[in-house]
């Protein structure tokens, strides 16, 4: 079965200095038909002014995936950990027993604008941890590259969830093709440009719903940047 979310059908949240899409309910933004897919749980697509951000504040029990679009997000937290997340980098951040952390666009000229991803983990109460790689446009050119899933296979992050997340760059002739288990879920979420994912054509802020489905394939794409999602039912 196949379900298209248009971008224009999500929660928009305008606050100033924040612009946020939610694919799923979040803070003020309630929609019973929309509380999450399998355990994927958010995907906030968020655009921050230069100079602002997120002060201090914690999370707990979530697995946390942050990926930049364009510009620098920096992040703190009470781990000890403080960096820069860069267009291309993936980062992990598991809640766990509990999190605090800050996260702010330090450009005073070019805003910051990323996705932020919440997934339920496969356990309650772990050790929190946090986890950051670069995934190059190179290795994700014309491919489904994976980048996050619950045993770091091929060099991806680890994620504490039952889903894994990979991610591909399309243009013109290039495609890929995913074999999906019947039994699980899959989820496809267009971050820029158009492509064409099993049929269906899909532009920025797009989404596909994939449930029973035995095969995921992209091809057609126009300057086009595609997460794709294999989860738990």
């Amino acid at each position: 079965m196949k379900t298209l979310r248009r971008s224009q059908d999500r929660g928009h949240a305008d606050h100033g200095w924040l612009q946020s899409f939610h694919s799923f309910s979040f803070a003020e933004y309630r929609d019973p038909a929309h509380m999450g897919f399998g355990p994927l749980r958010v995907i906030n697509d968020d655009v921050i002014a230069p100079g602002r951000g997120f002060g201090q504040h914690g999370h707990r029990d979530m697995e946390i995936v942050t990926y930049v679009l364009e510009g620098v997000l920096r992040h703190q937290d009470n781990l000890g950990n403080g960096e820069n997340i860069l267009p291309g980098d993936v980062q992990r951040m598991s809640a766990g027993t509990g999190i605090l952390h800050s996260e702010f666009n330090q450009s005073l000229s070019e805003r910051t604008h990323l996705l932020q991803i919440w997934i339920m983990p496969s356990e309650d109460g772990i050790k929190p941890g946090y986890e950051q790689k670069n995934f190059s446009a190179e290795d994700k050119r014309g491919r489904l590259r994976l980048v996050a899933s619950p045993d770091g296979r091929e060099g991806s992050v680890t994620i504490h969830a039952d889903a894994t997340l990979s991610v591909g760059l399309f243009d013109g002739d290039e495609q890929a093709e995913l074999a999906l288990d019947p039994s699980r879920k899959a989820y496809v979420h267009v971050a820029r440009g158009q492509v064409v994912v099993n049929g269906e054509v899909l532009e920025t802020g797009d989404a596909l719903l994939l449930d029973g489905e035995s095969a995921l394939k992209v091809e057609q794409g126009q300057a086009a940047e595609v997460l794709v999602f294999d989860l738990a039912a």
